[in-house]
């Protein structure tokens, strides 16, 4: 398969894949941590008017959502990917930091959270998928 086709369908894959892991993880998280009494959580405005009820604890599995997204992604595009994995596992964790830009915009967050997601939860984790899964598809392909 032409290296630069395959890159393509890499970062497709890993914008995917990425993306069903967070939406999956955000959609079991109240089951995890129920939202507060009186949250509704059902429609995007409900939740910008309930986020004051919010507490730290509320905050834990959007972040490990948004953390755990990411490094599928990265990890999914670095493993399929011929070449340029460096940039291609870093642009996977700039597409999802753009969506994170976009969700503090649209919903109010504490900004401890704002800081947090946006600085630990989208490059570091796309780094550190790119370190694990580069170095591993080296050793499986010199076996």
């Amino acid at each position: 398969m032409n290296p630069v086709l395959r890159n393509i369908l890499a970062v497709i894959a890993g914008l995917f894949i990425g993306t069903a892991v967070n939406g999956g993880i955000i959609s079991i998280s109240a089951s995890i941590i129920p939202p507060p009494n009186g949250a509704d959580v059902t429609t995007m405005e409900g939740l910008q008017n309930t986020m004051h009820l919010f507490q730290a604890k509320h905050f834990i599995i959007p972040f490990l959502a948004h953390a755990i997204g990411t490094f599928s992604g990265a990890a999914t595009t670095a493993l399929l990917a011929i070449n340029h994995k460096t940039k291609l596992a870093l642009i996977i964790g700039a597409f999802f930091l753009l969506g994170g830009i976009v969700m503090v915009c649209s919903v109010p967050s504490p900004m401890w959270f704002t800081f947090l997601d946006l600085v630990l939860a989208y490059i570091p984790p796309s780094y550190l998928a790119l370190k694990l899964f580069k170095k591993k598809r080296k050793t499986l392909t010199s076996i």
